[in-house]
């Protein structure tokens, strides 16, 4: 074949997978195909290393967009917890959640424990780990997701607002707790939350015990039904009352007290 219709083929073929949507297909058939005679590969083999490169392309592609569309405020893992520094947490508990199974059984989790103890990392975590099995998911502090819902009862677009929010297979809300909310409020969150009821999976960071919620929900009755309804089939983990980052900042701080003497010297 020479080169000139060689070219041609080449076009026509990239041409025609874009009409089809195989990018991957249109950018390595070439490559690919050379390799399939330099090892003397099947036909098959050569398609199968082909579709092979499109599908993997596909996955990596649509877990970067799960993550777009969950927001997260950074994107932290599970891989760079550092569970020596946080010994109420069980690594093994955490790595099965990872796998995702409390997501199909619809099971809420619940992290509790003071400013700094990583709730909102080992969230950001699990978020991750539900991504990249690519779930629809979606991070929110409380206020944000509050602020939200009135603002659509505002403007008469509640019910569209809270199909939309119950179309996420995974709900993490941060914050629960900080900001104190007005009656309306704490009704909106406690509907998110019920409607979630063994459908769809939350998680829920706070550091608050349910016994002192009243400081934040004036509503008593929301104060009992919501804890009663987070709960059921939860996973309830305490990241304890030592905050991680003011203990790193305090050994940074000493690290540099000490290189900063020894210079000195």
């Amino acid at each position: 074949m020479s080169s000139h219709k060689a070219g041609l083929q080449a076009t026509a073929i990239q041409q025609q997978c874009k009409l089809l949507r195989l990018p991957v297909v249109g950018s390595q058939c070439a490559g690919l195909a050379e390799l399939a005679v330099k090892e003397k590969q099947s036909h098959l083999d050569y398609l199968e290393a082909l579709l092979a490169a499109e599908l993997e392309e596909r996955e990596r592609n649509t877990v970067q967009r799960r993550l777009r569309d969950a927001r997260l405020p950074r994107l932290k893992t599970l891989e760079e917890f550092d569970f020596s520094q946080s010994p109420k947490i069980s690594a093994a508990e955490i790595r099965q959640l990872a796998e995702g199974g409390y997501i199909e059984r619809a099971e809420p989790i619940l992290l509790i424990g003071d400013c700094g103890t990583g709730k909102t990392h080992l969230m950001t975590g699990l978020c991750v780990a539900a991504c990249r099995q690519k779930r629809r998911v979606r991070f929110t502090t409380a206020a944000g997701l509050v602020n939200e819902l009135v603002e659509a009862k505002h403007q008469l677009q509640l019910r569209r607002v809270m199909a939309r929010w119950s179309r996420y297979e995974l709900l993490a809300i941060d914050e629960v707790g900080y900001v104190p909310l007005a009656d309306l409020g704490a009704e909106f969150l406690f509907q998110v939350i019920a409607e979630r009821a063994e459908k769809a999976a939350v998680i829920m960071t706070t550091n608050l015990p349910f016994s002192e919620w009243t400081q934040v929900i004036p509503n008593a009755r929301l104060c009992k039904a919501r804890p009663d309804r987070l709960t059921d089939r939860a996973h309830i983990l305490e990241t304890g009352t030592e905050s991680y980052r003011f203990r790193r900042t305090a050994e940074q701080r000493n690290r540099s007290a000490k290189t900063a003497e020894s210079q000195s010297r």
